[in-house]
């Protein structure tokens, strides 16, 4: 059957038609999608995992069990996952095992651009690359066939245009997977270094073989154009956009298996060609291939390694004209990042920035506790980065009565709880507050280990926060209600002022979750209102000025009374009772 697919949808399908049975992984924009419709199969186990090293580490467990595996990350999960990444490289599988790291070209929702191709050539493992939905369905259900193959993970690499557009595929049924036996097998599979002395040439002669596939791969594929003066070698999305633009005017080296890269068919194809032109998003990672083979290509000086590659610009770089569009009358404003209307965290950076705090900070919707009016942070590095972060600080002489970290509780369970045990047993005098918003909210309401619920939304182990606190060596741990500004308040300046480490647990459901019931939208009395703007420090995207008064939208309002606390002068009401 024939259907439209979002990219991570068609991985899924994938998966189940390959016969997987096992899935773990941790959220994280472009890849959640791809587990969340793994876990709409009865017949495949799916789970979020505290953190991508677990779900690893976990789906290489399924597959020494004898059961098709696959665990799915962004590109800054697989920094985290890299640890088992490179050593399982040298175990081998004993079934399929499949690893999805998704690239975020453009940073649309990461804070960086990371080249993951990097990593199949670093840690020795297989790299497939599709273009689209129907090759994202094609190349899973290929991965499990070159996994048991060869003995190797693989990886497939998506990224925010393929996991995210819509194209054609033509789905089939589900073929199982038999079980594989489980046998023991020391030399292979305990990596102590003797043994991994004896895989290391294993995993040398693997990737010879693997070259020699890639020679004739039908994903590797030349596609003929009537014009030989160039030549493109290219894949993924740049693919897309160099047929868009140009069609079938040149030849066209389409590469779908990314590493390790074929060595003579490149050779081949720039013979038949007078110039060859790369065209890749991020590093020249095919363009230094084609370099290390003696070939004289274009690569990064005309196609940037910043940003994404998109039609207009392959078009302006190959000298051909853009396509256009129709223009708007008047220009789109813009419309920055916000917390949403209600959003728990507010009342909580406003108590920060009202302290003239220095904030280290993490991952997750509470990152936009930077931004204007707030601007209520200092750094932001990488999920659990908080809290380590605060304990160097304070070790290196930052003022602990004046500085705190925060952490989301998702983050918290990522990679808080081991900076958090640093604190306690390196002792130093750290504030962590942990914002408790019931979910895991930047990815789009996944459920965590301290909701009590698990992906398919069955409950689950809820994991005591304040329990876990205290277990970590912390004597201080306090919960406070982030709508209260003034319980928020006494909790910092208090805890702040204790001369041992503390945690402050501030705690509201996100006000996006449909569990939650609103309160009725307040409204401004026109009288009472003297266009102070003090209800504006707190950035509420349904609070704004007209006509230097301050105005409500109570399609956005959802009666929180935050901004109540900030007016002095009774303007801002709740409605009356009928």
């Amino acid at each position: 059957m024939k259907t439209l697919m979002l990219g991570n949808e068609a991985v899924a399908r994938g998966l189940y038609e390959a016969g997987c049975s096992f899935v773990s992984s941790y959220p994280g924009t472009p890849s959640t999608e791809i587990t969340e419709a793994a876990a709409k199969y009865p017949e495949i186990y799916a789970e979020w995992a505290p953190n991508e090293k677990v779900a690893m580490e976990s789906a290489f467990g399924a597959a020494l069990a004898g059961h098709r595996s696959f665990c799915g990350m962004k590109h800054v999960g697989l920094n985290v996952a890299a640890d088992p990444l490179f050593t399982i490289s040298y175990t081998g599988v004993n079934a399929g095992m499949v690893i999805v790291v998704a690239d975020d070209a453009g940073m649309h929702s990461s804070q960086n651009e990371q080249d993951s191709r990097h990593y199949a050539k670093a840690s020795k493992i297989p790299m497939l690359e599709p273009a689209d939905s129907a090759e994202a369905l094609a190349f899973a259900k290929l991965a499990y066939d070159l996994s048991e193959k060869f003995d190797t993970p693989v990886l497939l690499k998506m990224c925010t245009r393929v996991s995210h557009s819509q194209s054609v595929v033509e789905t089939s049924d589900r073929v199982e997977a038999p079980a594989k036996p489980y046998e023991k097998n020391g030399a292979k599979y305990i990596m102590m270094p003797g043994n991994a002395k004896r895989r290391h040439p294993v995993v040398e002669q693997r990737t010879a073989d693997l070259t020699a596939w890639a020679e004739t791969a039908e994903i590797n594929r030349i596609e003929d154009g009537a014009d030989h003066k160039i030549g493109i070698i290219t894949g993924s999305t740049s693919y897309q956009y160099v047929k868009e633009v140009c069609g079938d005017t040149y030849p066209v080296l389409k590469l779908g298996m990314v590493w390790p890269l074929p060595v003579q068919k490149i050779l081949d194809f720039a013979a038949s060609v007078e110039q060859v032109l790369v065209v890749e998003e991020l590093d020249g990672f095919l363009e230094t291939h084609c370099r290390n083979l003696g070939l004289d290509v274009v690569g990064k000086e005309r196609f940037s390694c910043i940003d994404e590659l998109s039609q207009n610009l392959v078009a302006e770089k190959l000298g051909r004209a853009p396509k256009t569009g129709t223009a708007l009358d008047e220009p789109i404003p813009p419309r920055p990042p916000v917390m949403c209307a209600g959003c728990p965290h507010r009342g909580l950076f406003y108590t920060l920035k009202k302290n003239k705090l220095t904030v280290m900070g993490d991952i997750g919707c509470y990152t936009l506790g930077a931004v204007a009016p707030l601007a209520a942070m200092d750094a932001t590095i990488c999920m659990g980065a908080s809290i380590s972060g605060l304990h160097g600080f304070l070790k290196s002489g930052g003022d602990s009565k004046n500085t705190v970290a925060v952490i989301g509780d998702s983050t918290f369970m990522h990679s808080g709880m081991t900076g958090l045990v640093n604190v306690a047993y390196n002792e130093s005098n750290a504030t962590v507050i942990i914002l408790d918003n019931s979910i895991t909210g930047m990815t789009g309401h996944q459920q965590n280990p301290t909701t009590g619920y698990n992906l398919k939304g069955n409950p689950a182990t809820k994991i005591d926060l304040e329990t876990l606190c205290h277990a970590t060596g912390i004597r201080r741990v306090r919960v406070v209600d982030p709508y209260n500004l003034k319980e928020c308040d006494e909790a910092v300046r208090e805890e702040l002022a204790a001369d041992e480490p503390s945690v402050i647990i501030s705690r509201r459901p996100c006000a996006l979750l449909k569990t939650v019931k609103h309160g009725k939208p307040l409204f401004v009395d026109q009288d009472q209102c003297k266009e102070c703007g003090m209800c504006m420090k707190i950035g509420c995207p349904a609070i704004s000025m007209i006509g230097g008064k301050a105005k409500i939208d109570n399609t956005l309002c959802t009666g929180c009374g935050v901004c109540r606390q900030l007016c002095k002068f009774d303007a801002l009401q709740l409605p009356k009772e009928d």
